[in-house]
């Protein structure tokens, strides 16, 4: 992507439909560390990932007036999570734009969930300094709402599930296994094995540990609740 204003100005208007007073900062939400440039995404992921949960929060708090704060936070951590927010960037077509260094670009960085989902998020923090709170609303509820409103019921993570389940079969607690770590540092993959003693075991993939292990639970108790 060319550096010159007029283009970045363009690039960021149809990608977030806001035209930019400085560019420059945007071009920053852009670049991964591998690109070489002094300034990378890194401290504007860190301000969007809080914009975001901020204004994901605001919404769920005022959508679901009778649900508890657990619940609340069940919605919340999955709205805000990784593979969310590259579903966004993928929806935008963000990845032709990100600037990457050969390394990563070799690596598969432009299909990345982690970097996909950093550069939605130093996106956010980008517009949120760029314009303020309700151009980022605006932004983060254009792209948010379908999965905000796609369940009724505020969803329970797959390990308290299973947890729960072995609970009432009086089985022992689910434990976890890192199986395999692969890629590279900013493109992880890590395997990991969920088991239930004396019930089963299953396998799950993610771009984190937790993303994994999340996976992993999941699997296993599709299986069990398959056979009771």
């Amino acid at each position: 992507m060319s550096s010159s204003q007029p283009s970045v100005a363009g690039v960021i208007e149809a990608l977030t439909g806001h035209r930019p007073a400085d560019p420059a900062l945007f071009i920053e939400a852009l670049t991964h560390g591998s690109h070489g440039d002094r300034a990378d995404y890194q401290r504007l992921e860190f301000l969007g990932d809080r914009v975001l949960g901020l204004i994901i929060a605001d919404a769920l708090y005022h959508r679901f007036p009778r649900e508890s704060e657990g619940a609340l936070a069940a919605r919340l951590n999955g709205l805000v999570s990784r593979a969310s927010c590259a579903e966004v960037a993928r929806a935008i077509g963000i990845a032709p734009h990100m600037r990457l260094g050969k390394q990563a670009r070799d690596d598969g960085g432009r299909e990345s969930d982690n970097i996909l989902g950093d550069v939605i998020e130093a996106l956010i923090g980008a517009l949120f300094l760029d314009a303020g709170l309700d151009a980022a609303r605006s932004f983060v509820m254009q792209h948010w709402e379908e999965q905000i409103g796609a369940t009724k019921a505020a969803p329970k993570h797959p390990k308290s599930a299973l947890m729960e389940w072995a609970a009432a079969q009086r089985k022992k607690p689910p434990s976890y296994d890192v199986l395999h770590r692969a890629g590279p540092d900013h493109a992880p993959r890590f395997t990991v094995r969920a088991s239930v003693p004396n019930a089963g075991e299953a396998e799950g993939e993610g771009t984190s540990k937790a993303e994994a292990e999340a996976a992993a639970a999941a699997a296993l108790l599709a299986r069990l609740e398959t056979r009771s």
